[in-house]
């Protein structure tokens, strides 16, 4: 167990470049492990989440070399093969067992996959209920992994709720094209992190592949649970992935916590690798910190932050970018007034339920917070010192380090940041903000 704390800083300034995204990063490796010929990605994240994805994609058949932050990737062409008598261990990537749960069923043969005690509680019922009448058949303990995908992704019809995970439809969105018959997919009622679903058609576009999305269609013959509701539908026909260079765009949740420690501490910095027109829903930080109090110019590829340090109360709904949770709690613990975060119910159902948790270990340092069934109201200052758990989650973890620019706060479990972020500690000291494991 390893304990990670704010040992030191000095005025908070410089140049730092945001780490490249995750969600593009497994995205692109799954993507280029599925289609003809050899692809080339650049600034991929090497966190132990996509680490996983790798492993994975290399069992079924793919080719992938690591070179320094970039990946070779011979692909499968869409013939995928187990190469493993034993279940496939994916750690604590819940983004890996998600998609690549419809990418197995291009097997040959049967693939199992597992993870540790986290993975293990993630709710899977309701794509393995989506994926049923695309010929997909999967067993499992109370649609939980471990779980054994039998081959068969024919394709055709279905529906499911969006309002669980939109790593769910990004799952069968990307299996689809190497169907027989294609996807016709509608999504009701709710559409959670849609953002997240629009990443995953502009990769596959990268790879030649195109979907077709039709917004508030109605729903004729599909089950009663659906039925007369308003939603989404998503055509793709059978297509083939055609190899490509990709490079990975920086990653806005990652980088919210390089942005949450100037607008805490205060001072001036510059992110590189940030793209102003990034389809990344939790570029939302940005509109949030302005809010706050902060300066923020953007440019094409980078943005410059400015703050006083003295943060403004906020009310906001993060429906539709539920990983900055616990960056703006963080916020909102060290601001003047009483903020409010709703929208985020999805977000119990994460890593940890993220809600609770973070409710849970800001009352251990005696912050005024009320929690709600989708979100929490924070009532500012009212902080004191202590030690607070990660629950072995990357974004605790990282956002309440923050903590430590004003008070004397350590994390215990804090070395799980590697999930998502494996040079935060470094990238914090480019910035003048110093921590210790």
């Amino acid at each position: 167990m390893m304990n990670l704390k704010i040992e030191k800083f000095r005025e908070i300034e410089g140049i730092v470049k945001a780490p490249p995204s995750k969600s593009y990063s497994h995205r692109a490796v799954i993507i280029a492990s599925l289609a003809n010929g050899t692809s080339h990605i650049s600034d991929i994240l090497l966190s132990e989440d996509v680490l996983s994805t790798i492993s994975a994609c290399r069992t079924l058949g793919a080719d992938i070399s690591i070179e320094g932050n970039s990946l070779k990737v011979i692909g499968t062409g869409g013939k995928l093969h187990n190469s493993s008598d034993y279940p496939i261990d994916l750690g604590n990537s819940g983004t890996t067992l998600r998609i690549m749960t419809s990418v197995a069923a291009l097997s040959d043969n049967e693939v199992t996959f597992t993870g540790d005690d986290s993975l293990k509680t993630r709710p899977m019922g309701q794509l393995l209920r989506a994926l049923k009448p695309l010929g997909v058949n999967v067993l499992s303990n109370n649609t939980k992994a471990p779980i054994t995908i039998k081959p068969g992704f024919y394709g055709g019809e279905t529906a499911i709720l969006g309002n669980v995970s939109s790593q769910f439809i990004s799952s069968m969105l990307i299996a689809s094209p190497l169907s027989k018959q294609g996807l016709n997919l509608q999504v009701y009622p709710e559409f959670v992190s849609k953002s997240y679903v629009d990443m995953t058609l502009s990769i596959m576009e990268k790879f030649a592949v195109k979907v077709n999305e039709t917004e508030y269609t109605k729903h004729e013959d599909c089950d009663k649970e659906f039925k007369d509701c308003l939603g989404e539908r998503f055509i793709v026909r059978p297509q083939e992935y055609i190899s490509c260079d990709y490079t990975v765009e920086g990653d806005y949740s990652s980088a919210s916590y390089l942005l949450a420690a100037v607008a805490i501490a205060g001072g001036c910095i510059t992110v590189e690798n940030l793209f102003e027109d990034s389809k990344q829903g939790d570029k939302l930080i940005l509109d949030i910190l302005d809010e706050m109090g902060c300066k923020i110019i953007s440019n094409e590829n980078s943005l410059t932050i400015n703050s006083s340090g003295d943060l403004k109360s906020i009310d906001i709904d993060l429906f539709n970018a539920p990983d900055l949770l616990l960056t703006v709690a963080i916020l909102a613990s060290l601001a003047n007034g009483t903020s409010k975060i709703s929208g985020v119910k999805h977000a119990r159902v994460k890593e940890t339920d993220r809600v609770a948790c973070t409710a849970e270990e800001l009352k251990k340092l005696g912050c005024n917070v009320e929690e709600l069934e989708d979100g929490l109201i924070i009532k500012g200052n009212t902080l004191s010192d202590g030690i607070v758990d990660s629950h072995n989650d990357h974004r605790i973890a990282m956002a309440f380090s923050l903590l430590g620019l004003k008070y004397d706060v350590e994390v215990t479990n804090g070395e799980c940041f590697n999930i998502s972020f494996p040079n935060f500690i470094e990238a914090l000291s480019e910035i003048g903000v110093f921590l210790c494991l």
